[in-house]
């Protein structure tokens, strides 16, 4: 028993109340789009293994075969004695696949974000910050914690964009423009060429998060970024989601990252990755340039669900990637529609606020290359029967 467990109690409490409550479930992620929660096996669409390689077997192989040879452990932060061989040689397979100079690994994408943009902001005194309103909570994080004002256009609106760089950001020392390529829970994607554009006019740095993007999208699974070569200024992405591992990435200029190696403090005050996690990293990075079947199908089913969500008169917003969204609005309804795919064996979670806008919670679709046209067509037939969907 907690002096604070009162006061913990009642904030919990609040929580109930308000429908947001939030509970731990063991499950174990199967091949094949499967997951395996209190002892049922059931269709999985809530997951990010895009590509399925968490249980890849050269993924989980090199991990192992890297920690035989070096240990459970990095035994301290990178700055200290944490630095391996390994890291260097796998931020420089990064730098290459991202096209970028340097690169420089985080221990999530949340670290990434919150460490590296408050320590970007306190080099440039004065800097106007442009961001999306749907960013990850990750960068507002980091924006707040740096004490600077954000100027927020409307999500994917880059008129707006363009208006606010021109009142707020004109008489600025430097401009810098946040967003993410693939919003995490829209499934939409920003338009990076005209973006890149806009930066460019503007004088503005353009820094960009593809943990959604990087494996699935763009030439060889390079990311968006790649579309438009040498004008993004930073960019993040994670190991976590298509490449199946653990971790995130910087990629940029040789003097940003020596710049961040020695400014961030979620880099400069965290013990380095281990062995097995730089190893399966870098076997999915064997395996990416390989896998444009996979994502040939993702897109596919994406198109084969929206058209089947559509048909059920479920609004799937501007989706166009293997994340769509199927918006349902009132929490309450949401939830309750997640529990009974739930119970016809399908996973499929419930988002709610704070994570999106009050009065869009969803269920968040997110399609595994392991997924079959079959699985997509049960699951479409699932939510007309629990939902009276289509008729």
């Amino acid at each position: 028993m907690s002096r604070l467990d009162s006061h913990l109690e009642a904030a919990l409490e609040r929580v109930t109340r308000a429908g947001q409550r939030r509970t731990l479930r063991a499950t174990t992620l199967l091949p094949g789009g499967r997951i395996e929660r209190a002892g049922r096996t059931m269709l999985d669409f809530s997951s990010n293994d895009y590509l399925g390689l968490a249980r890849h077997p050269l993924l989980v192989e090199r991990s192992a075969e890297w920690a035989a040879r070096d240990g459970s452990g990095s035994g301290s932060s990178r700055l200290v004695t944490g630095t391996s061989a390994a890291h260097l040689a796998l931020e420089a397979r990064i730098a290459e696949f991202k096209h970028c100079e340097a690169a420089l690994i985080f221990a999530s994408g949340w670290q990434a974000n919150a460490a590296v943009i408050p320590a970007l902001l306190a080099a440039i005194p004065g800097v106007a910050v442009f961001t999306d309103r749907l960013i990850h909570a990750s960068m507002h994080a980091g924006i707040a914690m740096a004490g600077v004002r954000q100027h927020r256009f409307r999500h994917n609106d880059l008129d707006h964009l363009e208006t606010l760089l021109a009142e707020k950001g004109a008489d600025a020392p430097a401009r810098l423009i946040l967003t993410e390529t693939v919003f995490s829970m829209d499934g939409d994607r920003a338009d990076m060429r005209r973006l890149a554009d806009i930066a460019e006019r503007h004088d503005a740095a353009l820094f960009v998060d593809e943990a959604h993007a990087t494996g699935v999208l763009g030439p060889e699974g390079r990311g968006l970024s790649a579309l438009v070569p040498g004008k993004v200024d930073l960019v993040m992405g994670t190991f976590s989601k298509a490449l199946g591992g653990f971790g995130a990435y910087v990629a940029g200029s040789r003097v940003l990252i020596d710049y961040l190696t020695n400014a961030a403090s979620g880099f400069i005050f965290t013990t380095a990755p281990p062995p097995a996690v730089l190893g399966a990293v870098d076997a999915a990075l064997d395996l990416l340039p390989g896998m444009d079947a996979e994502r040939a199908h993702l897109a596919a089913l994406g198109d084969r669900l929206r058209a089947g969500l559509a048909r059920l008169g479920l609004d799937h917003g501007a989706s166009s990637t293997q994340i769509v969204p199927a918006v349902i609005g009132p929490e309450d309804e949401a939830m309750a529609l997640s529990a009974r795919l739930e119970a016809a064996g399908f996973l499929a979670s419930a988002i709610r606020p704070p994570t999106v806008p009050a009065g869009t919670s969803r269920l968040r679709l997110a399609l595994r290359a392991g997924h079959s046209e079959a699985d997509i067509d049960a699951l479409l037939a699932a939510i007309e029967s629990v939902t009276g969907s289509g008729r």
